[in-house]
């Protein structure tokens, strides 16, 4: 048996978590993306008001950012599995990581929710 598995097992568990909602974040990044290209063609098809270049831009940066923003978190979420794996192991008592990483993840995207709910209601509001 592997000395403290069920410590093994948490912290295995919390970095698939971690995973999963960095997969998430960059699927919706791409569906941001797509979803600007989205509103170009049915805007060009509809013959409606297009969409100014400013608004697009917006989509496409808020989409990159959110992909992007997925891959720095899985890349942080191996770093601090590998830490933690590291420190279970160790017979020392060393101190936790803290939550400022959280803190500031959490913080980038409310930042990009608030400029996509921005960018939506901008859209919304000029009819397209």
């Amino acid at each position: 048996m592997i000395e403290r598995y069920s410590d093994h097992a948490a912290n295995e568990r919390t970095f698939l978590a971690w995973v999963r909602t960095a997969i998430a974040i960059m699927a919706i990044g791409f569906l941001v993306q797509k979803f600007d290209l989205f509103l170009r063609i049915a805007s060009g098809s509809l013959n409606a008001r297009s969409l100014s270049e400013r608004s697009q831009i917006v989509g496409d940066i808020a989409g990159l950012l959110l992909i992007v923003l997925g891959g720095a978190m899985m890349v942080l979420a191996a770093v601090q599995f590998r830490k933690t794996t590291i420190d279970i192991d160790t017979k020392e008592v060393r101190p936790g990581p803290g939550t400022g990483l959280d803190i500031i993840l959490a913080t980038l995207l409310f930042l990009l929710g608030a400029i996509l709910f921005v960018y939506l209601s901008y859209t919304v509001i000029n009819g397209l």
